[in-house]
C-alpha cells in the first residue's frame, strides 16, 4: 500500500528526479510532485512524495525530516494531516442555502422572510 508524504522547505533548485533519488534511500519511491506557481512556473517550496510501502514512508519520515537537502532543512511528514490548502472544510455542500448574510440578516432567504443574524 502506497503512502504519500508532504515535503516542505524545498530549495527552488530541487527537481522531481533529485527528490526521487534522495528519498530512494528510505525505500521505493512511487512518484514525486513538486508544486509550482501557476503564473511563474517556479517551485512553491513544497511537494509530495509517494512511497511504495508504509515501511518506506515511515523510514523516510524518521531519516529525512529535519535533514539538510541542498542547504535547506527539510520538513517531511505524512500528507493529508490537515486543511493546509485552505478552502472549504470537508463535509459536502452547505445545507443552509449558502450565500452571504450580513449581521442584520442582509438578503432574504428562500421564501422571502427575513431572519435576524444568529451567533
Amino acid at each position: 500500500m502506497s503512502r504519500e508524504l508532504f515535503v516542505g522547505n524545498l530549495p527552488y533548485s530541487a527537481t522531481e528526479e533529485s527528490l526521487t533519488e534522495y528519498f530512494g534511500s528510505a525505500g521505493k519511491v512511487e512518484s514525486v510532485k513538486i508544486i509550482t506557481d501557476v503564473h511563474t512556473g517556479r517551485s512553491r517550496g513544497f511537494g509530495f512524495v509517494k512511497m511504495e510501502s508504509d515501511e518506506g514512508a515511515a523510514k523516510a519520515i524518521q531519516d529525512l525530516d529535519g535533514k539538510e537537502y541542498a542547504g535547506r532543512e527539510l520538513k517531511v511528514n505524512e500528507a493529508g494531516g490537515g486543511n493546509a490548502g485552505g478552502g472549504r472544510r470537508p463535509g459536502g455542500p452547505r445545507q443552509d442555502g449558502g450565500g452571504f448574510r450580513s449581521r442584520d440578516g442582509g438578503g432574504a432567504p428562500r421564501g422571502g422572510e427575513r431572519r435576524p443574524y444568529r451567533n
